[in-house]
Parts: structure tokens; C-alpha cells; sequence
């Protein structure tokens, strides 16, 4: 089971194993806020409610944690696998400023592509070969691609991002 973690401003920051809860909140270091109903973990003497949120006591945040590092990965999920130009099916990436000519590892430069695109392109920009753009590349954005391991919510979650949603 995986518990969402969130800090002392409501904000989620991560997505952890049961354990690692159960260790913060018998630490003292984080209190359960929602726990599975009817779910619970035993040990030789204590029984505890299985947390699905946990709020942490305290935390410092990091400047410029939010800033999602960019991987070919996430460029193709950001795309939906989708081919920048032609929306093909898209298995590489490409450097709309092709790295030869100064371009840099951003998500504002990369885009996903097919091959068929990619090796047409080659050492060229798009508008060298007369190609638009369909998908304009940006950094993405939302709590799944922030926070580790929350691209797959649990329904006693939705009030809390619900909350988080509105601070923002």
C-alpha cells in the first residue's frame, strides 16, 4: 500500500510505503490524517490503523524543488507518445534546436517524434524544412509529475489534493 505524504502547508511532497509512514508517525514525526478503512498492521503487542495520508510535523522546504528534471521519459509521457509533427506513434525525441547549433536538454526544446520525422529532420530546425509544430513543448505541470509516485492516486487522497488544488 502507498501513503501520501504532505507537509505542514497541506502540500504534497511524496508518495511513500506504509512502513516508511508507520515509522514517521511512530517517530513523531508525522501524524495520520486518513487512514484504509478497516485496515490495520499488527505487530506483537500494538495494532495500528494502515495510514493512507500522513502530515508531516515539520518541514523545510527546498527553494526550486518543483522544477521537474527533464528525461526522455517524461518528454514521451509529457507527449503522450505522440509524435511532435506528424502525431505518429513517437518512440525517440528531438532537439527542435538541434544540440549542434546550441540547443539545450529543456523541456521547451525537446519534443517527442517518430523516427520517419526524426531522420527526416535531422541537423534542421522546423521552419529550415517548412514544418510546424502540433504539440507545443512546456515544462509540465500538476502533482504527478512533482511529486514522485502520485501518476496514480488512491481515493481517500482526493480530499487532500482537493485542498491543495484550491491553495494553489
Amino acid at each position: 500500500m502507498r501513503t501520501l505524504v504532505l507537509n505542514a502547508g497541506y502540500e504534497p511532497l511524496a508518495v511513500v510505503s506504509f512502513k516508511r509512514a508507520l515509522v514517521l508517525v511512530l517517530n513523531q514525526k508525522a501524524t495520520i490524517l486518513a487512514g484504509i478503512d478497516n485496515a490495520v498492521v499488527r505487530s506483537a503487542s500494538q495494532e495500528f490503523d494502515l495510514p493512507s495520508v500522513i502530515l508531516l510535523s515539520r518541514y523545510v522546504r527546498i527553494p526550486n524543488a518543483r522544477r521537474v528534471p527533464v528525461s526522455r521519459r517524461g518528454v514521451l509521457r509529457r507527449d503522450s507518445s505522440r509524435c511532435g509533427y506528424c502525431l505518429g506513434p513517437a518512440n525517440t525525441i528531438d532537439h527542435i534546436m538541434p544540440k549542434s547549433r546550441g540547443g539545450k536538454d529543456t523541456w521547451e526544446n525537446l519534443v517527442a517524434c517518430c523516427l520517419k520525422c526524426n531522420n527526416s529532420k535531422g541537423d534542421r530546425t522546423p521552419a529550415e524544412i517548412g514544418w510546424e509544430l502540433k504539440l507545443m513543448p512546456k515544462m509540465p505541470t500538476g502533482m504527478a509529475w512533482n511529486v514522485r509516485g502520485a501518476d496514480k492516486t488512491q481515493p481517500e487522497w482526493t480530499e487532500f489534493l482537493a485542498f491543495q488544488k484550491r491553495a494553489a
